[in-house]
């Protein structure tokens, strides 16, 4: 455990009304004693209190600000905290983390603040990385999934799952020290019956595991067509901003442009791509191969067809060699079709008609895109954790291949301590997943995502 005295700012560096410098450690608070004015009070515990902030050399005034303090264990991080809250901008921030470094604190590392909460028993480490998320959510889907996380929804759910783990392994105990009776208080039968209906439980909160992770980057929405079909119109539209150029001329588009937008609460990286057609020229053809590479990962394809041309063979084309994701057919520039070519090839998973100009059909492309992409989230009760990290689905990945090879030996008769290996291998997964037993490297994966100062 570290004995040190850690120091940084946790707000965004530069100009602004306020800054917060956080301090954590066993020094803390002589660290703090050392920047005040000599003849001023130490703070109460919990009870902002109006400072000047000294050079700890030159007893020159820095700032004047709100120190707040908190005693260990009642804290963030379970140790003796102060935060400084100082007026915002480039210099004074500086200066007051410099003189705490004077003063005997040292720059702390990323994450560290929420890594000694959870070395001190603050939080497990699925409430970790829900820190993380709640800071960096660019979406509100994943807001409430991180604070599902934050209020130990997943974590009761992993701890409720060892704890069945544990009462089967206490009901197998019988069987292996009395393997020869004929009557044992519980048959296996009843054994067999309790792992398979967690092997279900698991599948149950793995289904939320593809569209978690999607929560945290966004859904990968390809914009394609052929040329001048209205693709970047449809970018701009569902962007709310122009970012694609928007012309008569064929063949616009030749790089991918990307942004991360919300639609319905719910984070999608629009990719507006190059027309798909034989290329004019070597741009071009660099253009269509980025553009294919996007359709290769893609979790969902907006494929734009003229309303007023109808389908080309170019089209019929694509939809019967893709094979990816899901395709929305989006009919566009249905306000200038005198006759409407309606086309419903089979294949897609939805299909729109849209007017940029009016607005016609946005509003469906966004109900769409949820309910597509995101369903098992949109359809799971208010509440229901959602797996956001792969760290998580792998945990659970790992304990159910252990029960479900557990109950595979109870069906070959194999001894029943033998059959308990799995059960324990399995708890040994769960335990990981909430850091009850974690290796250093695993530690380091999870909070190098966070920002100084958190």
């Amino acid at each position: 455990m570290d004995v040190d005295t850690i120091v940084s700012l946790s707000t965004p560096p530069g100009v602004g009304a306020l800054a917060v410098v956080r301090l954590s450690g066993p020094g803390a608070v002589d660290v703090l004693r050392a920047l005040l004015v000599k003849t001023a009070p130490m703070p109460s515990v919990r009870e902002p209190s109006l400072r000047r902030l000294t050079d700890p050399d030159t007893g020159e005034v820095i700032d004047e600000v709100v120190v707040t303090r908190f005693q260990a264990p009642g804290s963030y991080t379970g140790e003796d905290m102060v935060e400084l809250s100082c007026h915002g901008g480039w210099l004074v921030p500086e200066l007051v983390v410099e003189a705490c470094q004077r003063s005997g604190a040292r720059i702390a590392d990323r994450g560290e603040f929420t890594r000694r909460a959870y070395l001190h028993g603050k939080l497990d480490l699925i409430q970790a990385e829900a820190v993380a998320d709640v800071i960096n959510a660019r979406s509100r889907a994943l807001h409430r999934a991180a604070l599902v996380q934050m209020e130990r929804g997943l974590s009761r759910r992993v701890s409720d799952l060892r704890e069945r783990l544990l009462r089967l392994e206490g009901l197998l105990a019988h069987h292996v020290d009395f393997p020869e009776e004929d009557e044992p208080p519980v048959p296996i039968t009843a054994v067999a019956d309790q792992a398979a209906r967690m092997v279900a439980d698991l599948e149950l909160m793995l289904a939320t595991a593809p569209e978690g992770e999607l929560l945290r980057e966004g859904a990968l929405t390809v914009f394609a067509g052929r040329p001048n079909v209205g693709k970047s119109s449809l970018y701009n539209a569902l962007l709310g901003e122009e970012r694609a150029i928007v012309s008569e001329e064929a063949g616009t588009t030749r790089d991918a442009i990307e942004a991360v937008v919300q639609i319905g609460g719910f984070p999608f990286r629009l990719v507006d791509t190059a027309g798909l057609r034989e290329p004019a020229g070597n741009i071009e053809q660099k253009g269509i191969e980025i553009a294919r590479g996007y359709l290769g990962r893609a979790d969902v394809v907006l494929y734009c067809v003229s309303a007023d041309e109808g389908p080309m063979e170019e089209d019929r084309a694509f939809l019967e060699a893709h094979d990816g994701a899901p395709v929305v057919l989006v009919n566009t520039k249905a306000d200038i079709a005198k006759t409407q070519k309606h086309w419903d090839p089979e294949g897609t998973a939805a299909r729109v008609q849209v007017s940029v100009e009016s607005g016609a059909g946005l509003e469906e492309i966004r109900q769409v895109l949820p309910q597509l992409v995101y369903s098992s989230i949109v359809t799971a009760e208010q509440g229901v954790p959602v797996l956001t990290r792969g760290r998580q689905a792998r945990g659970l990945r790992a304990a159910k291949v252990e029960v479900e090879a557990f109950s595979e030996a109870l069906d070959q008769g194999l001894p029943a301590e033998v059959a308990s290996t799995h059960l324990r291998a399995a708890e040994t997964a769960l335990e990981e997943l909430l850091g009850a037993v974690s290796a250093d490297d695993v530690l380091d994966v999870v909070f190098r995502e966070f920002c100084i100062g958190k």
